[in-house]
């Protein structure tokens, strides 16, 4: 009987460490605070963690950016944070409303979770789909989790909270919602999913390419001295903008370029991948994704009307 309970208990640590995402805060400046997730895909091996996530020790409390995949990351976030500061949490602020930000609001649901208006409109619209799928790639991390709405709706502009004072910019690049924050005290610019770093952006809810260009110009623009892709490593130079804007730039030409000659979707699905990107990772399946999302746009804008 002995055996059997020791063999029970070790088969359910081994459960438990199994499912551990042993988040561990990096520091990156004064009371900022770094998770740092692959740029891999989503996979039961990382459990979605391919994100990055943070949070700011204010004086009154913490500000978590992004909640991360699932409500086991939620809770880890909150043990971590707890390792940091005993201060509580005081605002969770989604970045946009894909998964892998949103879907640990769960853990969060006993603080105000704050989002554009926009932002939230698509997380009721397309929360349970989403979460659907999180489940089929990812598996058993996913257990328990529920979607959550935000309860506050954020703006443009200065906020002041806890002592510290943030930026917020409300951009449309990525998903048509997306927000950007800026802690001025330290220059720290969490940028979400308008920036990727050497990991292949995805454009599933993009209005244009060219909204991200220009929204690029204006996050480039602020006093930033480090830079959190959601995304990629931490970068405290212009690197990540200069990637960005040469992938956007050579995907539209791509496509553009494919409309004009009447080219068919698998021939830009199979096309070369300049030498420059063939180290960003996941650039041939993001490709892919980019492409079938995308071509018909631009297939549909070089056609002629025949009824005129």
């Amino acid at each position: 009987m002995r055996w059997i309970v020791l063999l029970v208990a070790l088969a359910s640590a081994y459960v438990q460490a199994d499912f551990d995402y042993a988040l561990q805060p990096r520091q990156i400046a004064d009371d900022v605070w770094l998770f740092e997730g692959s740029t891999e895909n989503f996979s039961q091996t990382n459990g979605g963690n391919i994100v990055n996530t943070g949070f700011i020790v204010s004086d009154e409390g913490v500000l978590v950016i992004d909640s991360g995949p699932s409500k086991r990351y939620g809770e880890a976030m909150r043990q971590a944070i707890a390792k940091v500061t005993d201060k509580p949490v005081l605002k969770v602020m989604l970045t946009h409303h894909h998964p892998d930000h949103v879907l640990g609001n769960q853990a969060f649901s006993d603080v105000p979770i704050a989002a554009l208006p926009a932002t939230t409109a698509l997380v009721a619209e397309q929360g349970e789909a989403m979460a659907e799928n999180m489940y089929r790639l990812v598996g058993d991390w996913m257990r328990g989790t529920e979607v959550v709405l935000p309860t506050e709706a954020l703006k443009a502009g200065q906020l002041q909270i806890g002592g510290r004072s943030l930026q917020l910019l409300a951009l449309r690049g990525h998903t048509g919602a997306d927000l950007a924050i800026l802690d001025e005290k330290t220059g720290v610019l969490f940028a979400g999913d308008l920036l990727f770093y050497q990991r292949a952006l995805t454009t599933p809810g993009t209005p244009g390419l060219d909204t991200w260009l220009a929204d690029l110009d204006q996050l480039q623009q602020l006093p930033w001295k480090q830079i959190v892709p959601g995304h990629g490593p931490l970068a405290v130079d212009s690197a990540p903008f200069a990637q960005m804007r040469d992938y956007l730039s050579w995907l539209d030409g791509l496509m553009r370029g494919g409309a004009e000659q009447g080219a068919e979707m698998n021939e830009l699905i199979r096309a070369p991948i300049p030498e420059r990107f063939a180290r960003v990772s996941l650039s041939r399946y993001e490709l892919i994704r980019s492409v079938s999302h995308l071509y018909p746009r631009y297939e549909l804008a070089t056609m002629q009307r025949v009824d005129r």
